[in-house]
C-alpha cells in the first residue's frame, strides 16, 4: 500500500515507518518537527537504506494537507501526530485540543475530499483513566482523567460518528500502553526534548550520567514492592501491531479497536533493576511523594489483538532495556 504517516519522524512514527517499509509498503512521512528532530528522518533513511519521501508541514493547514494527499495517491493514513505529555496537557489544554482534535478534523476532511477513507489511529490507554480492575479490556469503561486522554477519546468518538455516517470508512483504533525501547540498530529511538516525561528515557539518562538521580513517585502503593506497575511494550512490537492493523484494515468496515500491550505489568523498581542489568550501570534513585493522578496498577488484556490481528508482543523487559541502552549509548544527547 501507499501509506502516509503523520508524525512520521516522532518516536513511534519513525519505528513504524521502518517496519512498514521493511514489509514492502510505500511510505511517505509527514511532520512539523514540533516534537521531533530533523535528524530522525536521516536516521530512518539510514536504517532502511534508501530514500524515504518526507513532507514538512502542519496538519492544521488544510491547503498543505490537500496538496500532499492529492499528489500522493495514498491508500491509507497512519495518524500519530499529537502532543502527548499528561502534565503539559493539564497546564495548557488549549494547544492539546487544537493540535490533537482540531488538526485531526482537518486531516479527516482532506482525506474524505481526496477519497482516502482508511485510517489507523494512534490512541492510548489513557482513555481508560483509573481502571477499577485489571487487566484492562477494550470494553472497560472510558473515563480519562486529564486533557491529553480527553483529546484521544474525543477523536475516537469522532471516528465512530464518521464511520456510522459513511460506511466507506475503515478505521483501526490502537490503544497502547507504555512504549519503551528502540530499534535494535540503535540508530533510532526516543529523544525527548528537555526533561523526559516517561520513565525509561529518564532511567537511561541517569545510567548514562546525564542526570544525577531518578525520582520514584511513591513506594506505598498496593503492589509487590510499593511502586506503580505498568505494562511496558517494546516500540518494535508496537510498530508490528500497526503493520498488522494496516493489513487487516480492509477486512471489515467501520471502527475496530485493539489494545496493544504485553498483558503483564512491571513495577518502577523492577524496571530500574532490569536497566541496571542491561546497562551494567547503577541507577540511583530517591523515593518522593506520590504524583497526582497516578494509579497503582495498569496493564492490558491484549487477547482481542491476538485473536483478530494475530499479534502478540515478542520482546521481554530485558530486551527493551538492552535496546534502550544501545540507543542511549550511541546518542547521549538524543539526535542532537
Amino acid at each position: 500500500m501507499k501509506v502516509l504517516i503523520t508524525g512520521g519522524v516522532g518516536y513511534i512514527g519513525s519505528h513504524t515507518a521502518v517496519k512498514l517499509i521493511d514489509d514492502g509498503h510505500d511510505v511517505t512521512l509527514l511532520d512539523n518537527h514540533s516534537n521531533s528532530s530533523p535528524q530522525a528522518l536521516a536516521a530512518v533513511r539510514g536504517v532502511v537504506g534508501r530514500h524515504v519521501p518526507f513532507e514538512l508541514g502542519d496538519m492544521g493547514d488544510g491547503a498543505f494537507l490537500d496538496a500532499v494527499l492529492a499528489a500522493g495517491g495514498f491508500d491509507a493514513v497512519v495518524h500519530f501526530a499529537a502532543f502527548k505529555a499528561v502534565a503539559e496537557s493539564c497546564a495548557a489544554p488549549l494547544p492539546y485540543y487544537r493540535n490533537n482534535v482540531s488538526a485531526t478534523v482537518c486531516l479527516l476532511e482532506r482525506m474524505a475530499a481526496r477519497g482516502v477513507r482508511a485510517l489507523v489511529f494512534s490512541s492510548s490507554a489513557t482513555v481508560y483513566g483509573n481502571p477499577s480492575t485489571v487487566p484492562i479490556a477494550e470494553a472497560s469503561p472510558l473515563a480519562p482523567v486529564n486533557p491529553y486522554g480527553h483529546t484521544k477519546l474525543a477523536v475516537e468518538n469522532l471516528l465512530r460518528a464518521l464511520c456510522a455516517a459513511d460506511s466507506r470508512w475503515r478505521v483501526s483504533i490502537l490503544r497502547y500502553f507504555n512504549p519503551i525501547g528502540a530499534h535494535p540498530s540503535g540508530l533510532i529511538g526516543e529523544a525527548p526534548q528537555g526533561t523526559p516525561n516517561n520513565l525509561l528515557p529518564y532511567v537511561a539518562q541517569v545510567a548514562a550520567g546525564r542526570r544525577e538521580r531518578l525520582r520514584v513517585f511513591g513506594n506505598d502503593y498496593p503492589t509487590p514492592d510499593g511502586t506503580c506497575v505498568r505494562d511496558y511494550i517494546h516500540v518494535m512490537d508496537l510498530a508490528a501491531g500497526h503493520a498488522l492493523a494496516l493489513e487487516h484494515l480492509f477486512d471489515r468496515p467501520g471502527v475496530n479497536i485493539h489494545n496493544l500491550g504485553t498483558g503483564r505489568g512491571h513495577s518502577v523498581l523492577e524496571v530500574v533493576r532490569a536497566f541496571e542489568t542491561a546497562s551494567g550501570r547503577a541507577v540511583p534513585y530517591d523515593v518522593v511523594d506520590r504524583r497526582s493522578g497516578d494509579v497503582a496498577t495498569s496493564y492490558a488484556d491484549p487477547s482481542r489483538a491476538r485473536d483478530e490481528l494475530r499479534w502478540t508482543a515478542q520482546h521481554d523487559l530485558h530486551r527493551m532495556c538492552e535496546d534502550q541502552w544501545r540507543w542511549q549509548s550511541k546518542h547521549p544527547n538524543g539526535y542532537d
